[in-house]
Formats: C-alpha cells, sequence, structure tokens
C-alpha cells in the first residue's frame, strides 16, 4: 500500500471515529478492527455478533448506540428531505402531475434556484421540456429582480421572490412611475438609502423635462401642475417623439382646452396617415407631403371606397399617378362586388361609375344577382321551360317597371306554362293588362275594353275591381246585345268569384236575353250550378254551352283570345309563326292566321 493510499484510509477512519463517537479509541491505524466495524456500519452491512462482542470488550458503548442509531437518523433526514422539497414544489408552483420523486432533477434544479437565485440554460431548457412555465415565469422573475436590485443598489436585501415588495417597487423605478408615501416609507426603513438617491435623481430629471417641455409647447408654467400628478408630462413626452395620442388622452386635453396639442397631434396623425396612404396606393412619386394637398384628399376617399369625381380622375392623370388611379378603381370595383355578392342594392351613382367604366364583369354580376332576385319575387319556375334567359330576364324588368308585356312574351309564358293563375307573374301581368284596357276604355270609349278589363282584374285575383268596372251601367242603353251579354257575363263571373252566386246568376240570365246564342253566359251558369252543387242543373247548362260552340276542357284558351285581340299585323304573324314552329299540330289553330304569301308570277 502507498504512503498515499495510507494516508487516506487514515484520514477515512478518523472521519468514522468521529461520526459514530470513537475518538477516545486510540489506535489510529488503518488495519484495526475498529475501522472494519466503522466500515461496515456506514455502509449500512449487518455487523456480527463477534464485531458487537469486541465493541463492548472495547467499552466502546457511546458508539454502540450510535451505530444502532443510524438507521433512524437516516430515516428522519430522508422525512426532512421530503418535507423540504414539498415546501419547494409549493413555492415554485409545480404541479403534481411531474415527477415529485427526490432522485428526479427537478429537486438539485429547485434547490438551487431558492438559494442561488439563478439557473444555467440546460436548467431552464429542463423546466421548459417539463412544461414547468409557471415554474420557469417565477425564475425568470427572479433573475429580472436579481438584475434590478443590481441596477438600483439594492442588493443588500437579500430576499429576491417575486411576491417581495422590493421587486414591485424597482419596477415602478423601471418604468420610470412615481412612488408613492408608502413605497418611500418601505425603502427607507430598509435602508436602502442608495435606491432612494436613484429615485430621487430622476424624479429631479424628469421635473427638469417636464418644464422644458412645457415651455416648448407653449404651457404656462403654473398649468399641468407637477409631473407626478399631471397627465400633461406623458403627453409631452408622447409629442416630442412624435407618438400619436389616444382617444383617453386627448379627451383629457379638450378637457382642459388645450386645443394647439390637439390641433398638433391631429396635423401629425392625418400627415403619417398621408404617408401610409401614398405608400398603399403607389403614389410615392408625388413629392408634395403636406396634407393641404389634393392627393391627400384624394387617397382618403380611395380609402373609404368612395368614387372618384372626373375632376379627381383627371388631376391622377395630370400628375400621371396612373398606377394610383388603376388601383382606386379596382379597389372600389371590388367593393361594389362585395356589396353586389352580400345582396346590398347599389345606387344610382355606383351603377353610373359600372357603366361609364364599362366594367362588364360588375354588370353581369349586377344582372345576375338581380336576375335571382326577381326569379325569386315572381317565384319564375324554370323547370321545362325553354324561354331563353334573356327573355325571362327582360320579362321580368318589364313587369318590375310596370310596362305591358310584348304579345309575343305572353305567349312564350303561356306555352311554357309560366301564367299559372295563382302565380306572381300571372298577377303582374295581368294587372298590367287590366289597367290598360281600362286606359283604352277611357281613351276610345269602346266598352268592349272593359270586358277585356274586367277579366283580366279577375285573373289578376282582383273579382271587386273586376265587378266595380260596370257598377253603374244602365245595360237597356248600351247599344249591343252581344257587348251587354259580354259585360254582364264578365261582371256575373266576378260575383261567382267571390261565391255572390245570386248576383252572378242574375248576370248570367240577363246576358242569356240579350245573346241566346252566345255560350260563355251559359258556361257561366254551369260553373255557378257546380259551385253550389246543383250537379244536374250543371250538365243541362254545360249541355246548352256546347250546343253553342263551346270547346270544353280548351287548353288554348288563353293563348286563342290573346291571338284574336292582337291588332298589330306584324306582331299578330311573328307570334303566330312562333306557336306554330314550338307545336304545328297542337297550335294548327293559328293557320288561320297565317298571312298567305302573294302568288308568285308564273
Amino acid at each position: 500500500m502507498s504512503n498515499d493510499d495510507l494516508q487516506v484510509r487514515v484520514q477515512h477512519f478518523a472521519a468514522l471515529k468521529s461520526k459514530y463517537q470513537a475518538t477516545n479509541y486510540e489506535d489510529l491505524s488503518p488495519s484495526s478492527l475498529l475501522y472494519l466495524i466503522l466500515r461496515k456500519a456506514d455502509l449500512e452491512f449487518e455487523i456480527t455478533d463477534f464485531e458487537w462482542n469486541w465493541l463492548q470488550e472495547q467499552e466502546l458503548l457511546e458508539t454502540i448506540e450510535a451505530i444502532e442509531y443510524e438507521p433512524q437518523r437516516r430515516a428522519e433526514e430522508l422525512r426532512k428531505l421530503d418535507t423540504e422539497f414539498s415546501q419547494l414544489k409549493s413555492k415554485f408552483k409545480v404541479t403534481k402531475r411531474h415527477d415529485l420523486r427526490l432522485s428526479s432533477p427537478l429537486y438539485p434544479i429547485l434547490w438551487k434556484l431558492d438559494s442561488e437565485h439563478q439557473l444555467i440554460p440546460s436548467e431552464v431548457n429542463y423546466l421548459k421540456e417539463q412544461g414547468l412555465t409557471q415554474t420557469l415565469a417565477i425564475a425568470q422573475e427572479m433573475a429580472r429582480f436579481a438584475a434590478l436590485k443590481d441596477k438600483y443598489k439594492a442588493t443588500r436585501y437579500q430576499d429576491t421572490f417575486p411576491e417581495n415588495p422590493l421587486y414591485k417597487i424597482l419596477n415602478k423605478l423601471e418604468a420610470g412611475e412615481p412612488l408613492s408615501d408608502a413605497d418611500s416609507n418601505w425603502i427607507l426603513t430598509k435602508e436602502l438609502l442608495e435606491t432612494l438617491d436613484i429615485y430621487w435623481q430622476q424624479e429631479a430629471v424628469k421635473e427638469a423635462e417636464f418644464s422644458h417641455l412645457k415651455a416648448k409647447y407653449q404651457v404656462s408654467s403654473n398649468q399641468g401642475g407637477t409631473f407626478a400628478s399631471s397627465l400633461l408630462y406623458p403627453i409631452l413626452q408622447k409629442i416630442e417623439s412624435e407618438e400619436l395620442l389616444n382617444e383617453y388622452e386627448i379627451n383629457w386635453l379638450v378637457q382642459e382646452k388645450r386645443f394647439e396639442i390637439v390641433t398638433l397631434n391631429q396635423q401629425r396623425s392625418e400627415k403619417r396617415e398621408f404617408a401610409i396612404l401614398k405608400v398603399k396606393y403607389n403614389a410615392n412619386q408625388h413629392e408634395d407631403s403636406s396634407i393641404s394637398s389634393p392627393l391627400y384628399k384624394v387617397l382618403q376617399k380611395l380609402e373609404e371606397s368612395n368614387p372618384l369625381e372626373e375632376e379627381e380622375v383627371c388631376w391622377l392623370q395630370e400628375q400621371r399617378l396612373t398606377d394610383t388611379l388603376t388601383i382606386a378603381n379596382e379597389k372600389y370595383a371590388t367593393f361594389l362586388k362585395e356589396k353586389i355578392k352580400s345582396g346590398e342594392d347599389v345606387n344610382e351613382s355606383e351603377v353610373k361609375w359600372i357603366k361609364l367604366n364599362d366594367r362588364k364583369d360588375i354588370l353581369a354580376l349586377l344582372e345576375q344577382k338581380h336576375f335571382a332576385k326577381l326569379k325569386a319575387k315572381y317565384q319564375f319556375v324554370d323547370l321545362r321551360s325553354e324561354i331563353p334567359r334573356e327573355t325571362i330576364y327582360e320579362i321580368m324588368l318589364q313587369l318590375e317597371e310596370g310596362t305591358r308585356l310584348d304579345r309575343l312574351m305572353v305567349a312564350q309564358l303561356i306555352v311554357n306554362d309560366q301564367l299559372s293563375p295563382n302565380g306572381k307573374i300571372a298577377k303582374a301581368h295581368h294587372t298590367l293588362e287590366a289597367t290598360f284596357y281600362e286606359q283604352e276604355y277611357k281613351r276610345t270609349g269602346n266598352k268592349w275594353n272593359l270586358v277585356s278589363a274586367s277579366s283580366d282584374w279577375r285573373k289578376a285575383k282582383n273579382p271587386q275591381k273586376a265587378s266595380e268596372l260596370t257598377n253603374n251601367f244602365n245595360f237597356n242603353k248600351i247599344p249591343g246585345d252581344e257587348l251587354k251579354s259580354a259585360l254582364l257575363t264578365t261582371r256575373g263571373t266576378a260575383f261567382r268569384d267571390v261565391e255572390n252566386f245570386s248576383e252572378a246568376e242574375k248576370c248570367a240570365k240577363q246576358a242569356i236575353d240579350y245573346c241566346p246564342h252566345g255560350y260563355e253566359p251559359y258556361l257561366l251558369m254551369a260553373t255557378i250550378s257546380k259551385r253550389q252543387e246543383k250537379y244536374e242543373d250543371y250538365v243541362f247548362w254545360e249541355n246548352e254551352a256546347i250546343k253553342r260552340g263551346a270547346e270544353l276542357g280548351d287548353e288554348d284558351y288563353e293563348l286563342k283570345r290573346m291571338v284574336k285581340n292582337i291588332k298589330d299585323e306584324v306582331k299578330l304573324q311573328e307570334v303566330v309563326e312562333y306557336l306554330l314552329k314550338e307545336d304545328p299540330h297542337q297550335y294548327a289553330w293559328a293557320n288561320s292566321y297565317l298571312k298567305q304569301p302573294k302568288d308568285k308570277a308564273k
């Protein structure tokens, strides 16, 4: 054994003798049996009976007690460690879901944080990896606290936990906030006089700066109070650094009647906005940055998605700001598209802009939305309909404008089952027809127009209006039995529609008296009888109508009536040709209206 090894053993033996109360044992040689026994005890090996007896023979009673007490001491030490660990976990907000064993790396990290206050990067990374965000936040706050203590000469104060009052005070100093009397008294109590000196120096600098700013921005010395109590100081600081004021600060200035500062802030705000808008609308080549520049007003208008006036467009062109004009047009076009897509109506000026700029894309979108809106309004169902979309749109536009439909349009609606009795298109169409025939009656005095008007009012679901047309007539004074019969028949039909069967029957029989060879009043009597469930009478009157030429169940009755009433020869031929092209067999009756070409020369 080398001398170094022997020396180590001697020192180890001395330490064990001290630990186990055996310092009175004179033999210092590591070859002593006592060294072996103490080493075994320290390593928690079982002591043999022989060894216990030997200790008693050597009268090492305190050593025997120390060896016997060692397991208990270890257990107590373990409990102490566990208690300390629990306290650290609570202090540094470690949740139960993390590794809480004493063997965990977390324990030494918390111990170090509590004693030395700062962690190395690998320890910080461990806290991040374990998701201990609250612990990490406390560690960062402690590091900040330590840095602030160093900066403000408060290192003699030992506690660095963030909940300490000193931390809040130092944060106020760092933020340049005034301390309360309670804060100052606390610093004095803790004898942190250097910290207090730094604070007073800061305050002196602020007071001097406040006086300078008040002088610069022409605020009298007796206005604004002290910098500590006045909002004016941070406002003037913002003005000095060319920061914009918030709404609360502006309202305070208005209340204090500091309008010149409000105006200065507004000018800066507008100047900054102008610079931003110039970049946004590619107008930086325009050198004038004054807010009085016409460009500023133009760009503000663009930002609000308003169209430019003609003179503004010309001004942009003169200034060669073509990119700005292009951006402006596209921005406004986008605004209009979004407006149309959202279902909003465009106004007259917006439509004018669309047409002036020849925006066919927006016109198409506008037409598409308007078409859908009108289809919904008029409940146009285009299943099986072969009417061209353009024609459908034109029909609905004319109905919307209150313009009487072209006869070809009416024929197309009838052929494609779009004039159903309860439909909104039928109601709008027949209302226009009824109004037209009423006006024709007033213009010409021809009462046959009232027959047509009454018929159309009924089809427009307004039988009351239909009957009112003939309320004050003295039928005996009306010339022509056929006209009398027709007026009475349509009047009686209106009464039938409102189930005034007695008046309806009265009109029908009077019509028969005037014109017994016409089938229309007989059909009216048939429908009156059917409505009243008088089926024998219904059969009788229906047969009488058939004898006089009625064609029951004629699907083309409405078409025939319309074609018969067309006075314009060109329109008549147009409608007839359309019908014969659609179905020459079903509409063969239209051939009688077809104008025959003149015989060619042989």
